[in-house]
């Protein structure tokens, strides 16, 4: 009987990187490869725990002086993923993680979820917990949701997750839990469909850490578990115990000085996550998978160096991101550094492939599981940025907006020598292939601000019950 996978995906979202040291980026040549036995044991549960978080250069395999050993431990005892690719924006990345399909196939492709506006994932996809539901796991979710929140339906515990903590809208203060937009403001922070009230005014990172740990001592290790972590950090706004801001006094930026001590607040709480995995004997067996949700803000504190761009932008700075998978017993291959095109629709298929379910016909992403688990060849060998932009081959990247771009990312990593009048031929062979995807797009979601979703409407709280979804 085949086995089931216990897995749990974590989310922690950072938005760059917090030295402007220059780093080399890591390629087989200078990572050490190691081979592990695989353990193939049907008499145990599967388990895989996906993290998502981080940028380019704020972490220690990519940067030294960055302060995450817990982080460092894990990815260099694991698969490091050299070319993993995720959207421009937070929404349009947690779509891509949650169904399998490109943002410009679901709507959500130009922008975030806005607070008090009618956006949302259609209640037509899938969501990557409502399948695991079907196989009889456990899903969980802790931190930032950002799909939607302006009906019920849209809210985690309706869409596939069994319990939610954490809050609803794209970034809020840590300590008040307060998200103002425009004129808008209101307090967002649940416990399933509760509001739960903080008057301590505690660090959102402490209150999610041990959510996360109550709920894995809690869960029943005979049942596969899917716990999705998308924590705060280190989104904006920039704000962190001094404990952690003093490891980079030497850094004179204010605002970068408190960015990196963000990071290594979420490198503690990933560190007494996994702690408390293996004391529950949840890490065995298991597949644990850390990725990022877009670049990093260079006007916020980031550095997404070498790569160009950040944030908000379509540059490799803006779009690869950091990751790894880790695992004791599921990797065949493990101690390197993997080149292989992954995209963030990947996860979707890949996961379901590992509990065992087959992946629903037409999505965008790809089983990578073979890439990921044995070194072997990505199955991705294109993908598309967003709708009405640029388009990624394996070696090339395409942006048609006049003044035409192309550029080997594969050689030109930083984005530096425009090959777009050298080589018309490739321009025009990427060209007709944007064009074939976008015939398949959907018009996306720009729906104003609606004054039904004040919280003033709602006792100051940022509430659904406003909206009729489709």
């Amino acid at each position: 009987m085949a086995t089931k996978a216990l897995t749990v995906t974590m989310l922690a979202m950072l938005d760059a990187s917090c030295s402007r040291e220059r780093t080399r980026m890591l390629t087989p040549s200078n990572s050490r490869e190691l081979t592990s036995h695989y353990l193939k044991d049907t008499s145990k549960v599967a388990q895989a725990y996906e993290l998502a978080a981080t940028r380019w250069n704020d972490v220690g395999w990519h940067n030294p002086t960055m302060v995450t050993p817990n982080l460092d431990k894990y990815a260099r005892a694991g698969v490091i993923l050299n070319s993993s690719y995720v959207q421009y924006f937070c929404s349009p990345s947690r779509n891509a993680f949650m169904t399998g399909y490109f943002p410009y196939h679901t709507g959500l492709q130009h922008q975030v979820i806005l607070d008090g506006t009618p956006r949302y994932l259609p209640l037509s996809f899938t969501t990557l917990p409502q399948h695991l539901k079907k196989a009889g796991y456990a899903t969980h979710i802790v931190g930032k949701w950002h799909l939607g929140m302006c009906d019920w339906k849209l809210t985690p515990t309706y869409r596939g997750f069994d319990s939610f903590f954490g809050y609803y809208s794209g970034m809020e203060d840590y300590y008040t839990h307060m998200e103002h937009f425009k004129t808008d403001e209101g307090y967002d922070l649940r416990n399933d469909t509760e509001v739960f009230r903080d008057p301590q005014e505690t660090h959102f990172n402490y209150l999610f850490t041990q959510h996360a740990i109550d709920v894995i001592e809690q869960h029943d290790p005979s049942t596969p578990l899917y716990l999705y972590l998308p924590f705060h950090l280190v989104h904006a706004p920039l704000q962190v115990p001094m404990r952690f801001e003093n490891m980079y006094k030497n850094i004179q930026n204010g605002s970068r000085r408190t960015f990196c001590g963000m990071v290594s607040m979420m490198d503690e709480s990933f560190g007494n996550i996994t702690k408390a995995l293996e004391r529950a004997g949840l890490l065995d067996n298991a597949l644990l998978v850390f990725t990022t949700d877009n670049g990093g803000p260079v006007n916020g504190g980031a550095n997404n160096w070498p790569l160009r761009g950040g944030k908000t932008t379509f540059w490799e700075g803006g779009t690869r991101g950091s990751a790894f998978v880790y695992s004791t017993s599921l990797l065949k291959k493990t101690g390197y550094v993997n080149n292989g095109m992954m995209h963030a629709v990947d996860w979707f298929p890949t996961i379901l492939q590992l509990a065992g379910l087959p992946a629903e016909a037409g999505i965008d992403g790809v089983d990578q599981w073979d890439m990921l688990s044995n070194d072997g060849p990505s199955k991705r060998e294109e993908f598309v940025y967003n709708i009405d932009t640029i388009l990624n081959t394996s070696d090339q990247q395409l942006q048609p907006k006049w003044p035409p771009r192309l550029y080997n990312i594969k050689e030109d990593p930083e984005e530096r020598d425009n090959l777009a009048e050298a080589q018309p031929d490739m321009m025009r062979f990427m060209l007709t292939r944007l064009d074939q995807w976008m015939k398949s797009g959907v018009p996306p979601q720009n729906q104003p601000l609606d004054p039904r979703g004040n919280p003033k409407n709602w006792g100051g709280v940022w509430t659904p019950g406003w909206c009729t979804p489709k």
